[in-house]
């Protein structure tokens, strides 16, 4: 670990460093140049999706369900599903996870008390509604998947979701206790190189 690795909760740009070295696009077989055309919110192939595509037929079904569930139409809202995912984040302590998606949530909702209140207290914080049903859901579920509580889905009516957004809600979560584990394993979050020695 170098003095870069960031272990603190934060709003700055992050980067991720890869343990394992990434394929590269000059020397990747057909399957893994394939598995990499549908990339997470299509943007370009970044340096986790080139270390997934080491295993190029799990890549080919990760992606599309990663944009299915964070990206599709319809169901709960992006903001919404950004709190899912902020919330299993900051339960597993994927920093660099975190980081992006408190930056969308911030972008999608204008709330930036919440996201600085999450910082701050983490599972604790106190968030006016409907980010803290959103959020405790998101914490519960990510800290005791086999029992998530009566009450967490009363408060979730309670907001106005219905069944599909529920379940856009349950699956946000759900796929970040899979890729925070992922990212943990594989690599770890550095500050961008134009923000090092920053204030």
């Amino acid at each position: 670990m170098t003095a870069d690795v960031v272990h603190d909760f934060t709003l700055a740009p992050l980067d991720w460093r890869p343990y394992v070295a990434p394929v590269e696009l000059d020397h990747a077989t057909p399957e893994q140049l394939d598995a990499m055309q549908v990339t997470p919110s299509n943007t370009g192939v970044s340096p986790y999706v080139l270390v997934l595509a080491h295993e190029a037929s799990m890549l080919a079904e990760r992606s599309p369900l990663f944009n299915d569930i964070m990206y599709s139409t319809g169901g709960l809202s992006r903001g919404g599903r950004e709190m899912g995912a902020l919330a299993a984040s900051v339960v597993n302590r994927c920093i660099y996870c975190a980081g992006v998606h408190a930056n969308r949530h911030l972008h999608l909702e204008k709330r930036p008390a919440s996201i600085d209140e999450i910082f701050a207290r983490q599972t604790a914080a106190v968030l006016s509604e409907p980010d803290q049903a959103l959020y405790d859901f998101g914490v519960d579920l990510t800290s005791d998947p086999g029992n998530p509580g009566h009450m967490q889905f009363h408060r979730l009516r309670e907001i106005g979701l219905d069944d599909l957004e529920i379940m856009d809600l349950i699956h946000a979560v759900a796929v970040f206790g899979w890729a925070n584990r992922l990212m943990h394993t594989l690599g770890e979050p550095t500050l961008k190189p134009d923000r090092k020695g920053a204030d």
